[in-house]
């Protein structure tokens, strides 16, 4: 999501940060050096690690190969990498053989059944759920897993795969006491570590922080800098968690998308992303499979791109991250830094509508139908435009209900991006992504 420098913003967001998880982008020792043990797939055909909702213990299922409708047209020309062997004698990194579809949503303390089934009923068939690290090891270093483990028996016994997000230290484990990035990588790597034993075969992919370039994922201050630190943070979790269980994805934290550079806010993704790539001369290209992105929208056409072909909207038009094609320059990125065997997963995309929240002034212009529109475009260019994203996450399935449900502001805007209203009922975008996931499943011969 996209940050704009509202410290109004900010305050609605943290009053909502105990319940939700609110990441939303307006608020703003060495690791081991052996090539690490991955489970992947071989090239150059495209990548096929199979994750089926009861996955067997050898994984050796086969998919069906993305088939695009229109001729996939990628950013620049990619040799064909050497295939490595990492973690379980698997391939790596880790890929899937078509384009997946998942949704954001918030399933602690709420009714998580009616969540599932309708995100089943929408297509999706990924969950993505963000934890609070904070709120499960105590000061003793014991953990109390307490409703994540319902949540996850929910999610499996429903036959959905899911995504755990991992946010918020402890505050002990960080150098300022706040509840940003740890200070010491082991502490996060052991954390990993219980959690992918605890839930194995059940938790099929791990996302490694939240947009880290924004301060309030950091603590409340970020530099660029940051970057290697969590790059080795990123390290140590990947080696812990392929020693329980080398079929978990490992997800690299998807930096929001910005151009705002304050330490008090922000630092630019783009510079995030580079600093990443290329901390200890590329240290990252062993320890994770995927790259998440989360791209902008605004008010923006999903087809739209400034500078070349701006969006007519209102406001929030004259800088690329304002833009879902900006995932385009993150790719680029990618590709630069010799990473374009790791495909891209989009763990956050999609558009406003009416609300209240200084900075989201952008969904007044988008009326339900516009949203549908213009989410099932971004999915639809993602099938036929970028065949290194391998999977979607909408933002989000429920989080107007959640508002509804502890009597918040209906108007916020973390439920005008949802695809329901508070009481369940089904929002356009709804139908219209269903109706696209299905005839995807069947193009794709599912």
């Amino acid at each position: 999501m996209r940050v704009q420098p509202s410290l109004a913003l900010l305050l609605l967001c943290s009053l909502l940060s105990a319940l939700t998880g609110c990441t939303n982008p307006n608020q703003a020792t060495a690791p081991a050096t052996q090539v690490p043990t991955a489970q992947i797939i071989s090239k150059p055909e495209p990548a096929a690690i199979v994750l089926s909702p009861t996955p067997t213990p050898d994984m050796t299922a086969t998919a069906q190969a993305l088939q695009p409708t229109a001729t996939p047209t990628p950013l620049a020309a990619t040799p064909t990498p050497v295939v490595r062997q990492g973690p379980g004698g698997l391939p790596y990194p880790l890929q899937l053989a078509q384009l997946n579809f998942g949704v954001v949503g918030h399933l602690y303390y709420t009714d998580r059944y009616t969540a599932l089934a309708t995100a089943q009923e929408a297509g999706f068939e990924w969950f993505r759920q963000q934890i609070h690290w904070r709120d499960i090891e105590d000061s003793s270093g014991q953990f109390f897993w307490g409703d994540l483990d319902n949540i996850v028996a929910a999610t499996d016994a429903r036959g959905m795969l899911l995504l755990i997000s991992v946010v918020r230290s402890p505050t002990w484990h960080t150098a300022d006491g706040s509840d940003g990035m740890p200070q010491d990588p082991a502490t996060l790597a052991r954390f990993v570590e219980a959690l992918a034993a605890r839930y194995q075969g059940r938790v099929h992919a791990v996302e490694i922080w939240n947009e880290q370039n924004l301060a309030h994922e950091n603590g409340g201050r970020v530099a660029l800098e940051d970057a290697g630190h969590y790059v080795e943070l990123l390290a140590a979790a990947y080696n812990s968690i392929k020693a329980v269980d080398p079929r978990i994805i490992v997800v690299a934290g998807a930096p929001s998308s910005t151009a705002m550079n304050n330490p008090d806010i922000a630092v630019p993704d783009q510079d995030y992303l580079r600093a990443m790539y290329s901390y200890k001369d590329g240290l990252i290209r062993d320890y994770f499979d995927v790259q998440a992105i989360h791209p902008g929208g605004s008010a923006n056409p999903p087809d739209t791109l400034w500078p070349d072909n701006p969006s007519p909207a209102d406001g929030w038009t004259d800088d690329p991250t304002f833009y879902f094609r900006h995932v385009e320059n993150s790719r680029r990125l990618m590709e630069e830094a010799g990473l374009g065997d790791h495909q891209v997963w989009i763990t956050e995309f999609g558009w406003a509508t009416q609300n209240s929240t200084p900075g989201f002034e952008f969904g007044n212009q988008i009326p339900f139908e516009i949203q549908r529109d213009y989410i099932v475009g971004a999915m639809q260019r993602s099938y036929e435009q970028y065949p290194w994203i391998s999977n979607l996450f909408l933002w989000n399935l429920n989080f107007s209900v959640l508002q509804r449900e502890n009597g918040l502001d209906p108007l916020h805007e973390q439920g005008s991006f949802s695809i329901v209203h508070g009481d369940w009922s089904r929002r356009p975008a709804f139908y219209g992504i269903q109706e696209f996931i299905a005839q995807t499943r069947l193009a794709q011969g599912n």
